[in-house]
């Protein structure tokens, strides 16, 4: 497992009860998640969100496939080993689950109980944590009197006061304000950037998608999508400075980001050949290609595209081979759409289809 993978899940399954009552709530899932990520996993209630979670949080024992998390494979693990790699994460849940008989400051530090702490950095590093969620004047209430936010937040530095290299949540931002909410992920975020921290994050709450570093949306057990937010973004940006694809809503613009992939080539590789079978449409990121048409000494350069342009829908139009060879100019970063994702798009639209196929005819009859 790479280093930088804190959360890596294949083929992972999961069902509730046995027999006649089985019910199979995951389904084949697979999942990524790195160092220094903050995610958020969104999906109707009842897709098997929370059921993931908490698998990956080793609150329920793994029953097909594989999950690793922070380089320790759960499935197969004893009791006692589950709750070893427990200790090393932080959980924040819907339900604040305070001790009632304790202060904030009090729930916070028996978190840290189990942590080689002075009782004098206990105290400093509880008191700092909940001053940092706006709670510095009420360390000494308990939690009948505070207000359901307030407790809230009171799990939340429960959880982060160990500063855990993983953070699960769920639905943390459920009963607060709009202001208190965007504290809350502003402090996530920021553990991300300081201290490494890695954060998968249930939640419905639309207010806070912003600050994901990708999407992942469960729909009926399984992964529908996953998206890398910051890239879905840098593709839109290309994809509008395009006169085919100006006119794209944001909507179809983002489900047009989706269905893309990134991909590299070194400087002087063929991208693709003449006459070779067209499967992918590509956008460029970086770098620049030729367009060459004929081969060996008879291949002539009769375009060079650069960062924004696109090419190889041509063959993907007509059915036909590529009309020409591209070679890497230097070295490039792609964005492209499979085939059937590609027609796909085209088919969401009827007039970006005539708009796309027109700018393509333009360019054809050009060169």
């Amino acid at each position: 497992m790479n280093d930088s993978i804190v959360v890596q899940a294949r083929n992972v399954n999961f069902a509730f009860g046995e027999g006649e009552v089985r019910k199979q709530v995951l389904f084949d899932n697979n999942l990524d998640i790195r160092r220094g990520e903050l995610v958020i996993m969104t999906g109707p209630s009842g897709s098997g969100k929370t059921t993931l979670l908490t698998l990956i949080g080793g609150l329920r024992s793994t029953q097909e496939g594989s999950l690793k998390v922070l380089g320790q494979e759960l499935s197969g693990l004893t009791d006692r080993d589950r709750v070893a790699v427990r200790r090393r994460l932080g959980f924040i849940f819907q339900l604040h689950n305070l001790f009632d008989s304790l202060t904030a400051i009090e729930n916070v530090r028996m978190s840290m109980e189990l942590h080689p702490y002075e009782t004098a950095d206990m105290v400093g590093r509880a008191r700092e944590m909940l001053e940092k969620l706006g709670l510095g004047e009420r360390i000494q209430y308990k939690p009948h009197a505070l207000s359901g936010g307030q407790r809230q937040r009171v799990a939340i530095a429960r959880a982060l006061v160990n500063r855990p290299a993983l953070i699960l949540a769920d639905e943390p931002t459920a009963a607060l304000d709009k202001k208190s909410s965007r504290d809350v992920v502003d402090l996530l975020k920021a553990l991300t950037r300081e201290e490494g921290s890695t954060i998968l994050m249930v939640t419905h709450d639309s207010r806070i998608l912003d600050v994901a570093d990708r999407i992942v949306n469960m729909v009926d057990g399984h992964i529908a999508s996953d998206v890398a937010v910051r890239e879905s973004l840098r593709i839109i940006e290309l994809l509008k400075k395009s006169a085919v694809f100006k006119q794209l809503s944001p909507t179809e613009a983002l489900n047009c980001a989706e269905k893309m992939s990134k991909e590299e080539s070194p400087a002087q590789k063929v991208v693709f050949r003449q006459g070779d079978v067209g499967d992918k449409f590509y956008l460029i990121e970086k770098g620049a290609v030729d367009v060459i048409v004929g081969a060996g000494e008879a291949g002539r350069i009769v375009a060079t595209l650069q960062a924004g342009d696109f090419f190889g829908e041509a063959a993907l139009l007509t059915g036909e081979t590529r009309n020409a060879s591209i070679l890497a100019r230097e070295d490039c970063v792609f964005f492209t759409m499979s085939k059937e994702n590609f027609q796909q798009t085209l088919a969401s639209s009827e007039t970006f289809e005539q708009q796309f196929r027109k700018v393509v005819f333009q360019r054809q009859s050009a060169g």
